[in-house]
């Protein structure tokens, strides 16, 4: 295939429960990375064990492979995902206006969440054995937004924002090379260039945002991400540092 990464594996399933479970029970086989697409999930899932429903024609898929380095430099990962959603939203449709990256696993288009991404990992006593990089993507319709806690960012499509409409498949070629190229670079030069990148297309940068945890809620201007990733802001009591957290705007 001349649209997609060497090395990397593709296994596109007509249906699965969610295909972060599915890379769970391939892992122990794996040879090298593999992307697994599902047409429909049946127990799709995003942060903190909240529920993500898939419209027929959206983008349900995870990247599983074995990606050297710590525990924080594998979690850096989140960054390489969303620069390469940027990017295939780019090489669908022709145009990046409207598209911006959400601290810390959200893309949003025309200042609705289009994209959202989902890290899992299982450790061994070396550190990290794999790494499964969730991705949901509303290409042809908007989920149900009953479940969005208040303040949250509304979901839009790509279909119904550009009336660009894509098969999952297409998009996953897209994405996959997209990837490839950033976890080369990653590799390569490390976390500065791919945090620069990431920088130039936040959403609200230099702006009044609020982070919101289990146990506190913080407000202040998104001053930058860190060398770790980490959320910086400048506050009425100083600069504070962030390493998760829910973002509200």
């Amino acid at each position: 295939m001349t649209d997609w990464p060497i090395g990397y594996g593709r296994r596109v399933l007509a249906e699965v429960d969610s295909t972060l479970d599915e890379a769970a029970r391939l892992a122990p086989s794996l040879t090298g990375p593999e992307w697994i697409l599902a047409l429909r999930q049946t127990k799709g899932r995003g942060r903190r064990g909240r529920a993500w429903t898939d419209p027929k024609g959206n983008f349900a898929g995870t990247l599983v492979y074995r990606p050297k380095g710590t525990p924080d430099q594998i979690a850096l990962r989140s960054f390489i995902a969303a620069l390469a959603l940027y990017d295939a939203v780019e090489t669908v449709t022709g145009r990046t206006s409207g598209l911006a990256l959400k601290w810390p696993n959200d893309v949003l288009l025309n200042g609705g969440k289009l994209a959202g991404i989902l890290l899992e990992s299982a450790g061994v006593k070396s550190g990290v054995d794999h790494l499964s990089i969730g991705i949901g993507v509303n290409l042809a319709e908007t989920p149900m937004k009953e479940w969005l806690e208040p303040g949250a960012v509304w979901p839009v499509s790509l279909q119904s924002e550009t009336g660009v409409r894509v098969d999952p498949e297409t998009f996953l070629s897209a994405l996959a090379l997209a990837f490839a190229r950033y976890e080369d670079q990653f590799t390569t030069y490390g976390f500065a260039p791919i945090r620069e990148l990431w920088l130039s297309r936040a959403a609200k940068l230099g702006e009044v945002i609020t982070a919101r945890t289990a146990r506190e809620e913080t407000s202040g201007t998104f001053e930058t991400i860190d060398d770790a990733g980490n959320l910086v802001l400048k506050t009425a009591k100083g600069t504070v540092t962030i390493p998760a957290a829910d973002i509200f705007f």
